[in-house]
């Protein structure tokens, strides 16, 4: 916080006291992906990359498309439990094509999309959540940010976090996602810059374990 401008004080404290509510409230988790750096994106927001700091996070869970090792080393320093998976333009063989891990009550699928046809398609999206069994189902690849419920699964796409532009249509958009997960209930909260205003835009979704 040591910064002359009023108007950086207050967002910055602003932040700090979302984390704070958050960590509170249970795990917190971020969800990333689709980085792209350098053959698309230059960088993460500068905005961002102040939200994106070491030791508020327990579980960062990536859709993939580092394409670099500097940005794996850069998400496993943010939290003590990293999981990433291979991405369409990731060259390192020993990322796995999709997982699934639990946190709190809800077991999680994560995968990068491309593998799912049509991309971005539900119903495809929702015969992968079946096969991986899974409450929430995690995937990226269009590169923009989606939260929606079918038949009980939540399909979370947290977009590309530096805008990268996708032949899909999406990016252009920077946008990330962080859970608060505590036992069967989540807060997830999407986050989006806005390059025009440069600031950030928060939309929030709660949800419950078998609603």
């Amino acid at each position: 916080f040591l910064t002359t401008n009023k108007a950086d004080f207050v967002t910055n404290l602003r932040r700090c006291l979302l984390f704070n509510i958050m960590a509170n409230f249970g795990e917190l988790v971020l969800v990333i992906g689709d980085l792209h750096m350098p053959q698309r994106a230059a960088d993460i927001p500068a905005k961002f990359k102040k939200m994106l700091v070491p030791n508020k996070m327990q579980h960062v869970l990536c859709t993939g498309n580092l394409t670099t090792r500097e940005s794996h080393d850069m998400l496993r320093n943010l939290a003590p439990n990293v999981h990433v998976v291979r991405g369409d333009f990731d060259d390192q063989q020993n990322l796995p094509e999709q997982k699934t891990v639990m946190i709190g009550a809800f077991k999680i699928g994560l995968l990068h999309g491309h593998q799912v046809v049509p991309w971005g398609s539900l119903s495809a999206l929702a015969m992968k959540a079946r096969a991986l069994d899974c409450d929430i189902l995690i995937s990226g690849h269009t590169h923009e940010s989606a939260v929606t419920r079918k038949d009980g699964i939540w399909y979370i796409n947290p977009g590309s976090v530096t805008g990268a532009y996708s032949p899909t249509g999406g990016g252009d958009v920077p946008s990330f996602i962080l859970l608060a997960v505590q036992g069967e209930k989540v807060v997830c909260y999407c986050y989006k810059y806005n390059e025009a205003k440069d600031s950030v835009e928060v939309s929030k979704t709660e949800f419950s374990k078998g609603e």
